[in-house]
């Protein structure tokens, strides 16, 4: 099922995946129209909600809003890669149904990229938790202002959200459509390898608000370890030319492990962190190394 009542065609693509929103869905497509730039399309891609979701977007009844409905559901993934496939803009932009932008979130990617020869770029946001409000990336992963070439720290772990991302289509076609298979993390998973194609800019500013909801992906611990680890095999070239990396995910993964409690896990993953960081030790005549890939450890048990 498809609507769209624009015949202009749109410098920018904003893809809007949902599943049975409607409770917050009309605040975040508020948060588009609002937009201090307004030469876009929303195309809300309905993973076959079975609310009234059609409902309220036909209230809004705005003409940049083209609505596609799945038959049946497909997930997330599949839902954003439909919104890309019917995007006609120069660019595509993110949103997510339970997010907000902040009004000139579009303006200040659009400047930014259209002054420079970059085709990504990304920002911070607010990850909101009932009263909880936390600005991401964290100061300690020591994400800078500017354009740098991020594939190695991704390795390291993920500080991309989706909704901040502003890419050309023709660069996301090159890299290729969201894994539909991955069950979360998806963003990390495309950042990664949008990373080894080009240099990123990142605007060290909240760009949104991301709310994250008691039934959201982002909350579904128990898919995080199958997650990291397909991602782990989906690049693992990249993750053995560059260890520490590596060596991050099994610390992540056994902390996590350590937090639901499943004690054999995290020894598993601690073990296979430290086999990798000797490995490595051996291996490397470099002192850096040695001190820096041991200080990961270190620094990992001290939090446990």
């Amino acid at each position: 099922m498809m609507s769209n009542n624009s015949s202009s065609t749109p410098f920018v693509s904003i893809v809007l995946p949902t599943y049975n929103r409607a409770h917050c869905i009309r605040r975040s497509i508020q948060s588009l129209l609002n937009q201090t730039y307004q030469n876009f399309e929303i195309i809300v891609a309905d993973d076959a909600s079975t609310d009234n979701t059609s409902e309220i977007i036909d209230k809004i009844n705005d003409q940049c809003i083209c609505y596609i409905k799945h038959r049946e559901r497909r997930g997330a993934n599949a839902a954003r890669n439909t919104g890309i496939l019917a995007a006609k803009g120069k660019y595509i932009a993110f949103q997510d149904s339970d997010d907000e932008w902040l009004p000139d979130k579009l303006s200040c990617q659009i400047e930014a990229l259209e002054q420079s020869d970059i085709s990504v770029c990304f920002g911070g946001f607010w990850r909101i938790k009932g009263e909880k409000k936390k600005y991401i990336p964290e100061v300690g992963r020591n994400v800078k202002n500017g354009v740098k070439n991020w594939h190695y720290d991704l390795l390291e772990g993920n500080f991309f959200a989706t909704p901040t991302l502003l890419v050309t289509k023709e660069l996301i076609f090159e890299a290729g459509l969201f894994d539909e298979t991955l069950p979360r993390l998806q963003d990390w998973e495309l950042a990664l390898r949008l990373a080894k194609l080009t240099p990123f800019m990142f605007i060290d500013r909240p760009l949104l608000k991301a709310y994250q909801q008691q039934d959201s992906i982002t909350g579904k611990k128990e898919l995080y370890r199958q997650a990291v680890e397909q991602i782990i095999r989906k690049h693992q070239k990249d993750f053995d030319r560059y260890p520490p990396g590596l060596i991050i995910q099994y610390l992540n993964m056994g902390g996590h492990a350590l937090s639901t409690k499943e004690l054999s896990v995290f020894f598993f993953y601690l073990f296979k962190a430290a086999k990798l960081t000797i490995k490595n030790c051996l291996k490397s005549h470099s002192l850096e190394t040695i001190r820096s890939l041991t200080m990961r450890i270190a620094a990992f048990l001290k939090k446990q």
